[in-house]
């Protein structure tokens, strides 16, 4: 498996990004030109809709359930990572840091973690900065 960093660690779907959308994509254009093109507008514009409705009703679905789950399983890990390393509860200030933050903190390894939520809460680091802070990644290959 590829050693995964800060600059490849958005991950695919093959049959859904390279698949599902190409195709879906395909219908819609060919149902727009259709509609511009044939002798029954009324019908392909009512086609074009309705691929543009499954596009959207498609990538909102996908997206809502897995990253709203996976979204859970980070906070609950972060807290038990926090836990674990201090004995202490994380849910005292965790109020402090946005979800941006929660979430680019699932990338720091133990040994660094502490200092990150400090800086964070601190210098109000974004998500996106806290993973540059990162010396040594902590891979997530897990995530969707």
């Amino acid at each position: 498996m590829k050693v995964q960093t800060y600059s490849n660690h958005i991950r695919f779907y093959r049959w859904h990004h390279f698949v599902y959308y190409p195709i879906l994509i395909l219908f819609l254009i060919a149902s727009i030109y259709f509609a511009f093109h044939s002798d029954e507008p009324l019908i392909w514009s009512f086609i074009s809709v309705g691929f543009v409705f499954l596009f959207c009703l498609a990538f909102m679905l996908r997206q809502h359930y897995a990253l709203i789950l996976q979204n859970r399983i980070v906070r609950l890990e972060l807290r038990y990572r926090y836990f674990t390393l201090t004995g202490k509860r994380l849910e005292e200030f965790e109020y402090k840091l946005t979800d941006d933050q929660i979430f680019g903190l699932r990338f720091a390894p133990d040994n660094e973690l502490l200092q990150l939520i400090e800086d964070a809460i601190k210098n109000n680091l974004t998500g996106d900065a806290i993973k540059k802070a990162i010396v040594h990644w902590k891979a997530d290959y897990n995530r969707v």
